[in-house]
């Protein structure tokens, strides 16, 4: 039961909801570099499989650093004490030197033992006899790591999951504070809905700014808008701020430009080939944008048109190299960040 990356989150409810009724699976390899599902779907396997008075004996969760192959196949064939089944679950597994060992418990599994494999950031090999082993018999769940871009939609799609509602600006703006992880995304959620009033529905970039700790005005997501407008006077504010934050990142800014002006350029491109692009190609084009930001890129392929936007490309690419230490110059990072939206504006 392997699935694409697509499916992941409807897969882990899926399995979480088993769980909570009674359903398990002899063996589950939990893996991928993203460790939010495969760490939800273990909870509830541990929090649902035993029960509370049967722990003691028939529950064993080990990690993979003290635990070898034929140590966890020989608990695996252990009969439950006085119950229906027990479980056995290995966190880390990946430190295991002889992980494949576990292989051959997969070609005659107990009913009544339930084992969770759970890979932190890692996966195993797929040509390998363990992973097909499991996929014949049980579950694996290939959880992989989320782009940037892609964040603001699992954030809208996970908010609306919770009968929530945010606004796009909002969800980009928890995307840039928070970054990729979503189990930090996750417990930042959990802070802020202690905090929102009762009866809340729907949460916006307010709601962000005042729980999470990030100014919308001084945000990187605010200087690509205010880049897209051409707006010198508030961009070069903007950059003079973020570079003189403590947590600022001169790679990361970068980055985040790079991705903002790689729209830009894919937009222009399309509109040079097709005047009234249809929303597929748009769609294609603007790749990880919600809809409601099209506007502002409408108006940034006016501002930067191809060979500017390509100036700006490799504009980008020179001040990567002098932010991470390039050239060996002496400029601060707040130098590097207001002289680079200096030359972005001036293109």
């Amino acid at each position: 039961m392997a699935r694409q990356k697509e499916d992941i989150a409807a897969i882990a409810r899926e399995l979480v909801d088993d769980a909570r009724n009674g359903i398990f699976r002899p063996v589950y390899l939990l893996m991928g570099d993203e460790p939010f599902y495969p760490e939800l779907v273990c909870q509830a396997i541990i929090d649902n499989c035993v029960d509370e008075f049967g722990k003691d004996f028939n529950e064993t969760i080990c990690y993979g650093a003290d635990v070898t192959g034929e140590q966890v196949v020989t608990a695996a064939r252990r009969f439950p004490m006085m119950a229906d089944r027990q479980l056995v679950v290995v966190k880390e597994a990946q430190m295991m030197k002889s992980l494949e060992d576990i292989a051959i418990y997969c070609n005659e599994p107990l009913d009544s033992t339930v084992l969770v494999l759970m890979l932190h950031k890692a996966s195993t090999d797929k040509r390998k006899a363990l992973y097909k082993g499991v996929q014949k018999i049980g579950v694996v769940l290939d959880s992989p790591a989320l782009r940037d871009y892609e964040v603001p939609r699992w954030i809208e799609s996970y908010y609306r999951e919770k009968g929530l509602s945010i606004d796009a600006e909002a969800a980009a703006l928890l995307a840039e504070s928070v970054g990729t992880d979503l189990s930090t995304i996750a417990a930042e959620t959990e802070k802020m809905l202690k905090n929102l009033p009762e009866g809340a529905k729907s949460v916006s970039t307010a709601d962000i700014e005042k729980n999470v700790g990030i100014s919308r005005q001084f945000s990187i997501f605010e200087l690509t808008k205010e880049l897209s407008y051409r707006n010198s006077p508030k961009a070069l504010k903007i950059a003079a701020h973020l570079g003189n934050a403590a947590r600022f990142n001169m790679p990361q800014a970068v980055s985040a430009l790079y991705m903002h002006f790689n729209r830009i350029l894919r937009y222009g491109a399309l509109l040079a080939r097709a005047a009234a692009p249809s929303a597929e190609d748009k769609s294609a084009a603007l790749a990880g944008v919600n809809p409601y930001f099209y506007r502002e890129y409408d108006t940034a392929v006016r501002n930067y048109p191809l060979p500017r936007a390509q100036a700006v490309m490799s504009l980008l690419c020179e001040y990567d190299y002098l932010g991470k230490g390039g050239d060996g110059g002496a400029a601060t990072p707040a130098e590097l960040m207001t002289e680079l939206t200096a030359k972005i504006l001036n293109t």
